[in-house]
């Protein structure tokens, strides 16, 4: 909960009547900023599908693996796009443990809860020269890019790690009402890349339901009528169009590949490393990191 007197809980605003994807999120990780309708949803998915949460874990331990990796390449700046709410960890917090003192953080998300707690988090144990968040909308790199110069916290003009770390699944419609199931995910993503400075980083997770076990097929069907039917809707892209998103930046090894398999040897004694799958395909997840070359 916010600590600030002038600052509501839940923020002025958000809607407590739809669940909401990252409060979602963050209770099938076990965090604690949800509400009763959002574990409804959760428990629902969970009850017919037990591996939603190690699906989760595996996505969120991405994460965590590729901040660590970016930062042994020397990366020292990163905006997190799609943040979500602070659970977990967050990229701050695993980048300290390698960089003490040296990584910048910017936040992005438009989910208000979401933007409050980090808020808050940030004020406690973050670092208000290092990091920060803001409420901005993916679907306006340009008004975003700027927002995130505004607070001087991360130099634009020199190399940083985009992270879209599962939202792009989530369907981008145009501001404005376009053809049903129009989907802008792509062309936004082609902008971010065009705004990174030579030197960059895109680190993309996304879900599939391309070469995955058949149990997961139908339940993957199933979880986007129901997250279509919050206000939510979802899209699959196969294992080349989520390839296509990092355009023409070259990928770091092993290219886009299942969550679990993209550098495990990075996992550290701090992550959840219960999460097991039979085979990596069951995590339904692909995950990739690539470079802008200068």
């Amino acid at each position: 909960m916010s600590d600030s007197a002038e600052e509501p809980f839940p923020p002025h605003g958000v809607d407590l009547t739809h669940p909401s994807p990252a409060r979602i999120y963050d209770y099938l990780l076990g965090g604690t900023s949800n509400w009763e309708i959002d574990r409804r949803f959760a428990d629902r998915m969970v009850a017919d599908y037990p591996v939603v949460k190690p699906i989760a874990k595996a996505n969120r331990m991405f994460l965590h693996r590729a901040v660590r990796h970016l930062v042994k390449r020397g990366v020292r700046q990163f905006v997190d796009i799609g943040s979500g709410l602070p659970t977990m960890g967050h990229a701050h917090e695993v980048a300290d443990e390698l960089a003490p003192g040296q990584v910048k953080v910017v936040y992005v998300d438009h989910e208000p809860i979401a933007v409050a707690h980090s808020r808050s988090l940030l004020r406690e144990h973050g670092d208000e020269d290092r990091h920060t968040v803001i409420h901005a909308d993916l679907r306006d790199p340009d008004r975003l890019w700027d927002t995130i110069a505004d607070t001087g916290v991360v130099d634009l003009d020199q190399p940083l790690a985009l992270l879209l770390i599962a939202v792009l699944h989530f369907r981008q419609p145009p501001a404005r009402p376009g053809p049903d199931g129009e989907d802008l995910g792509p062309d936004i993503v082609a902008r971010y890349r065009d705004l990174l400075s030579p030197g960059s980083y895109l680190a993309i997770s996304h879900a599939t339901d391309h070469n995955v076990p058949g149990t997961h097929v139908e339940m993957l069907a199933d979880l986007k009528t129901l997250y279509g039917d919050s206000s939510n809707p979802l899209i699959w892209r196969t294992h080349q169009e989520v390839t296509d998103l990092f355009g023409a930046f070259t990928l770091v090894p092993p290219g886009v590949t299942w969550t679990p398999r993209w550098h495990p040897e990075e996992a550290t004694r701090h992550d959840d490393t219960t999460t097991r799958f039979a085979d990596p395909s069951e995590s339904v997840v692909l995950a990739g990191v690539a470079r802008k070359t200068p």
